[in-house]
């Protein structure tokens, strides 16, 4: 009798199989995330003399290639789409036979960048966008809203894999996108669309065709209520690349983050500006982060972090004002909460200033988020500055580690930060001293670089603000 399938739950979020559904997962905790899926049951095994013959030893169809025979140049196995934060996001360009995943809140524009993309490869290259989502004539006003070329994009509003698999073999285009890999639906598999086992399929599918036929793949993926996409784990191991898309919906930045890249850094970001006419890029995140600062204002300090390669200044913001509680407020938007804690309790004992009975509220402007220790610094001298109501200096600007012994620790590409504070306009920098051999002063003339020892040594030098008698 021939096996029957049966009936299994599947956690949305660790991946934990159960044979009955609970209410909470036994592996990762999370409740209300274990959905039904179908298990198909394994194919019988051939009999001898029926069905496949077995395999024979020493036998196959697979030719192997020399290592040295594959092309390596940059222009044979990168497509540079024309989009300059994507391609520094992706490493250079799009890998040829590269399958990379896209995952963002609704509504944060992955549609709109991915079908910008299809219009700037579209100049060169044969482009295929599939749509579950969408009907292709919506698709159609999203790209006269945006003005992307058209003539070399085809469109399908399809949901069975199998029949999207023969498409691209049949039109072998340069590029694919699939959006998104939620809707799409396997035959083979008695589950509905966007469960575990339709996701893992549907993925390996497109895997293998983008592979055998060295055709870049983009999958949009959905995310869940934490902000991972949702779907199995190993969707996102398959796949070369794993981006996200993130930004906060108030806003109209966005930042293009890479959680993982075969083929490139994933500490670079790329970062766009969402408009009417679609995503612009930003080249100056610096210099749009530091629009609009009040000048003059106590509790300001610029910080400096850095992005992969690319560094970024950005406003960092402190008020301390007396409580009216019995317990003091704390409160981090955009720096680590138990890291400000830990900058509160150093400037209590190591520098003589007492925050008991004061709430201390830090903002870090424009959305981005340091978690970098680099800015330690700016962070307390903002504090400091807040409740001493006395102006850090509307050009100067700190970096540096603070230690739980108040020492000022070196931080990395030092002198990349310095010249990018430089070019934006900035003349005074307290920086580590130990630190001070090692910066090479070209390129830097007109600023003014104060090295500081302790915690101390850096808050004096706010005290003598930037034009010191």
């Amino acid at each position: 009798m021939a096996n029957k399938a049966k009936t299994i739950y599947v956690c949305s979020n660790c991946g934990e199989v159960s044979p009955r559904w609970m209410g909470r997962c036994p592996s990762c905790g999370m409740w209300n995330t274990m959905t039904e899926d179908v298990e198909q049951p394994a194919p019988t095994p051939a009999k001898s003399g029926r069905g496949a013959a077995a395999r024979v030893p020493g036998v196959t169809s697979l030719v192997p290639r020399r290592l040295s025979e594959i092309s390596t140049t940059e222009e044979k196995s990168r497509i540079i789409t024309g989009i300059s934060e994507l391609d520094r996001v992706l490493g250079g360009g799009i890998v040829i036979g590269s399958v990379v995943l896209l995952g963002g809140e609704p509504g944060a524009g992955k549609s709109t960048l991915l079908l910008q993309l299809c219009g700037a490869i579209s100049l060169q290259y044969h482009v295929l966008y599939v749509t579950g989502e969408e009907s292709v004539r919506q698709i159609k006003l999203r790209a006269n809203r945006l003005g992307v070329p058209q003539d070399n994009i085809s469109l399908v509003s399809e949901n069975e894999i199998d029949e999207i698999c023969g498409l691209i073999e049949q039109m072998k285009p340069q590029l694919v996108v699939i959006d998104s890999i939620q809707t799409m639906h396997c035959g083979d598999i008695a589950s509905s669309s966007g469960s575990v086992s339709q996701v893992k399929e549907c993925s390996s599918r497109l895997l293998a065709v983008a592979k055998s036929l060295e055709i870049p793949t983009f999958i949009v993926g959905h995310v869940n209520k934490d902000g991972a996409i949702a779907g199995p784990k190993v969707m996102e191991h398959i796949v070369d690349t794993v981006l996200y898309f993130e930004g906060d919906k108030t806003l109209p930045y966005r930042v293009l983050r890479a959680a993982k890249n075969r083929y490139g850094s994933t500490n670079e970001i790329g970062m766009f500006d969402m408009t009417g006419e679609g995503l612009e890029e930003i080249s100056n995140p610096s210099q749009l982060l530091l629009e609009g600062r009040p000048l003059g204002i106590s509790g300001n300090c610029v910080a400096c972090t850095m992005e992969g390669t690319r560094p970024i200044l950005s406003e960092v913001q402190a008020l301390v004002t007396k409580s009216g509680l019995g317990t003091p407020r704390r409160t981090s938007s955009g720096f680590d909460y138990n890291r400000a804690n830990l900058l509160l309790a150093v400037l209590e004992k190591r520098a003589g200033f007492f925050f008991g009975t004061l709430d201390v509220y830090i903002n870090i402007v424009g959305g981005l988020r340091l978690d970098e220790t680099a800015c330690d610094l700016a962070v307390c001298l903002a504090m400091v500055s807040s409740l001493l109501d006395q102006p850090v200096g509307d050009t100067t600007i700190a970096l540096g580690e603070v230690g739980l012994g108040g020492e000022i620790r070196s931080v990395t590409h030092l002198e990349s930060r310095l010249r990018e504070a430089a070019r934006i306009g900035f003349t005074r920098a307290i920086v580590p001293q130990h630190s001070l051999s090692q910066v090479d002063r070209s390129g830097l003339e007109g600023m003014r670089l104060i090295g500081v020892r302790y915690l101390r040594d850096a808050i004096a030098a706010l005290k003598q603000g930037e034009n010191p008698a």
